[in-house]
């Protein structure tokens, strides 16, 4: 059934009034309200509410997907640009080898998870789906590409593998669920990463300091802006989008040139323009943060940010169609079954290193979510924090290939063809 809003300006307008309708009543005194965002955050709402509108009350849709290509290409570019400049080097280095650690855990939750996952559909539920165990294994490994580096790794995945049209449409469905499914939990865990963090025993010590010294900063020149300090800031923010999608343009043609070496290398990653889009806008970010172009925190440059990466979390929540789950159930156990193997491994690596939530939690986003939704998971914890997960992301995006082909492999064997 179709929705009854389709048109671009009537569902961005829908969105818009959610956020405010969101951030105006967790802002509210009344204890209820209170209460109720102590348990459902409010980021992550501004997730799921979208997601309800789009299924079951089939009030919103964005079927060419030109909202989150609005919000993804153009909003997400200038939020990290603008979240980026208030960024504290020592900081992210003070925060020690933990988060790298976690980082390659999630990584390897997710080789490791597949062929497991396989295993499980064998000798657990034999016969809960009716698909060629050659189909499976391939279409599994465009699922890998994605979780581990992002769109690029994934098609990478369906070429390499050549992955029929079919099974990869199928495979994509499940991407998106269960990943957005996790992120929202992950979301939901920010809200009480405290808690989380006694339990683990972690010593988030580190992360609260950077956190700290960026909000002291911040609150150090912060000002009312004027009409002209705030065409600048914006001016900066996408006018940093304008050089990475120009730098996007030359780059990628250039690339090409050596499209075949890096195709043997599996560095397709490289040929994409969303990879080069993300590297120049947080290069330009970071670079921005050693001038006096970071005083522009004091304008309002992280509240815009944020404000960006929100609106990204409303389309991206629109992509969750909860009706996809119960058409395609045999699909999502393993695909269920995957992620909670990733979920145990992290958990598990945190608990004897004593890992902060926050490490678990963007190390994770970065290998399943990539660059779109790292930052907004790091955002939750705290806007300030959002550079850390675009980097875990960037490293994701290198590295995605070469693992997912592990993984293939890994599947093939457990598959038995």
């Amino acid at each position: 059934m179709e929705a009854i809003f389709t048109n671009d300006a009537v569902v961005l307008g829908i969105l818009i009034v959610v956020l405010a309708l969101v951030f105006y009543t967790s802002g509210l005194p009344q204890k209820g309200w209170q209460r109720f965002y102590t348990f459902f955050p409010p980021l992550l709402l501004c997730y799921f509410v979208p997601a309800v509108l789009v299924w079951p009350l089939g009030l919103i849709d964005d079927p060419d997907d030109s909202l989150y290509y609005m919000s993804s290409r153009f909003l997400l570019p200038a939020a990290l640009i603008l979240l980026c400049l208030n960024i504290d080097f020592k900081g992210l280095i003070r925060l020690g080898p933990k988060a790298l650690i976690m980082f390659f855990t999630a990584t390897a939750g997710i080789v490791l998870g597949g062929p497991i996952a396989i295993l499980f559909l064998h000798y657990v539920t034999p016969g809960l789906i009716e698909m060629d165990p050659h189909d499976l294994w391939t279409g599994m490994s465009t699922i890998a590409g994605s979780w581990i580096g992002g769109g690029a790794n994934q098609t990478a995945m369906k070429e390499i593998f050549d992955v029929n049209d079919t099974v990869f449409s199928s495979m994509v469905v499940v991407d998106i669920i269960v990943a957005n499914i996790w992120m929202a939990v992950l979301l939901y865990g920010a809200g009480m990463s405290d808690r989380i963090d006694r339990w683990l025993k972690a010593d988030s010590s580190a992360i609260t300091e950077l956190r700290k010294t960026l909000d002291d900063y911040r609150a150090a020149v912060e000002q009312i802006p004027t009409t002209t300090q705030m065409f600048v800031l914006l001016g900066v923010g996408f006018g940093g989008v304008a050089i990475s999608h120009a730098a996007s343009d030359v780059i990628v043609p250039a690339m090409r040139v050596f499209e075949e070496t890096l195709v043997a290398w599996k560095l397709q990653s490289l040929l994409s323009p969303f990879f080069w889009m993300i590297v120049v806008a947080t290069s330009v970010g970071l670079g921005l943060s050693f001038t006096r172009v970071r005083r522009f925190e004091g304008y309002g440059a992280s509240k815009w940010g944020s404000i960006f990466i929100y609106v990204l979390v409303a389309t991206i929540g629109m992509k969750m169609n909860f009706k996809e789950i119960f058409e395609n159930a045999g699909l999502f156990v393993l695909g269920g079954v995957w992620m909670l193997t990733h979920i145990l491994l992290l958990v598990l690596v945190a608990k004897l290193i004593r890992a902060p939530f926050f490490f678990v939690a963007v190390g994770s986003q970065a290998n399943v979510g990539g660059a779109a939704s790292a930052p907004v998971v790091a955002s939750a914890f705290s806007p300030s924090l959002s550079a850390v997960g675009v980097i875990m992301a960037v490293m994701g995006y290198a590295l995605g290939t070469y693992f997912a082909i592990v993984c293939a492999l890994l599947m093939q064997s457990a598959s038995g063809v």
